[in-house]
């Protein structure tokens, strides 16, 4: 039986997944449009944008669960490069406003002229187009993770360590952004985004579409992942992840492997960054946050490590959780995200997907 066979892309799992995933999409849109805003099956288009809100988040934890389930490498900086995704956007977005700025600048951003700069930053340049903007989206994460991989795996950091100095980076980068003088707004970051490829941000039909994106993106995301994961560059990072000093000994070129995966994982964060930024309409340091990198494992743990559905189910239960308690009970919601990490770790060890086999496995 061939490889290909015993392991397949498309599996049992991933077509189910697959399926639920175009299921639900269709629904979301179908009830936004085709029933009235009295109807009890109306979806109101704020919803469709928190739905598409979670898609990105979920992306972004099929990103973490490529690297922590399948090859061991806990991230608690991941939001880096999600947030650097984001920044990328919002630069575009900003350059698209002109001169229906508050100032009418029709080449600073508001915030510039505001502090009183003279001339448009040499990495502004080129934002005003999409292409551009769209390459970077992928480009700074991948660069930034090339780099940092580089040298930590080269080194043969692991464990508790690597853990450490990635959220370090991201650390280091929300102060950097923070700054006034850094060119991205400081602390208030951008915003009052205007239109997208000249389709109005606040347009029904532009959330529709962004929604649909964002769920496009999370399939295909999703399919890279399992592409990975079924490949026999998915069976080394499970090789080094279970016995990394073993599949060194045997000649694989573990750091190559360790660094290319990392890198992909940085790039598919950067693309959920980037979808996330027009939907939410605002983009701020605050989204480095060693904090929001440690709740994005919770979201993996949860779900459920080494499944890449599992982690779409916890990045979704969770944030869903979230909207919900922050509005309810805001001064309960960090005890109760802090309470499910520990309740997860000790009760659900392989999380909402390892209940889900054993149910299947005693049918």
């Amino acid at each position: 039986m061939s490889t290909s066979t015993m392991n397949p892309v498309f599996d049992k799992q991933t077509n189910v997944f697959l399926s639920v995933l175009s299921v639900i999409s269709v629904l979301v849109i179908a009830c936004n449009q085709l029933f009235p805003a009295d109807s009890a099956l109306h979806i109101p288009t704020y919803t469709v944008t928190l739905l598409g809100k979670y898609l990105c988040y979920a992306l972004l934890a099929v990103a973490i669960d490529l690297i922590w389930g399948y090859m061991g490498i806990l991230s608690l900086g991941h939001g880096a490069f999600f947030a650097l995704g984001g920044y990328a956007m919002g630069m575009y977005l900003m350059r698209q406003i002109g001169e229906r700025g508050v100032y009418g600048d029709p080449l600073l951003p508001d915030f510039m002229v505001f502090l009183n700069w003279s001339e448009l930053p040499w990495f502004w340049h080129g934002f005003d187009m999409f292409w551009f903007a769209a390459l970077m989206v992928v480009l700074v994460p991948g660069v930034l993770a090339f780099v940092f991989g580089w040298l930590t795996f080269r080194s043969r950091v692991t464990g508790v360590y690597l853990s450490i100095i990635t959220q370090a980076l991201t650390y280091a980068l929300m102060l950097a952004f923070y700054r006034n003088e850094m060119g991205f707004g400081g602390n208030n970051g951008l915003t009052d985004f205007k239109d997208l490829l000249g389709f109005d941000l606040q347009s029904d039909a532009t959330r529709l579409w962004l929604f649909l994106l964002s769920a496009i993106a999370l399939g295909l995301g999703y399919i890279a992942c399992r592409f990975i994961v079924a490949s026999k560059l998915g069976r080394v990072s499970l090789a080094i992840r279970d016995a990394e000093s073993r599949t060194r000994f045997i000649g694989y070129k573990v750091e190559n492997v360790k660094l290319w995966v990392f890198t992909f994982s940085a790039m598919l964060a950067g693309i959920a960054g980037a979808l996330y930024v027009p939907q939410v309409g605002i983009i701020n340091p605050n989204e480095f946050s060693p904090l929001n990198s440690i709740e994005m494992v919770v979201w993996v743990a949860l779900g459920g490590r080494a499944t890449l559905y599992g982690a779409v189910v916890g990045a979704i239960v969770v944030n869903y959780a979230k909207t919900y308690f922050t509005g309810a009970l805001p001064e309960v919601w960090l005890f109760a995200l802090g309470g499910l990490f520990v309740v997860t770790t000790i009760f659900l060890p392989k999380g909402i997907a390892g209940l889900l086999k054993k149910k299947e496995a005693r049918a």
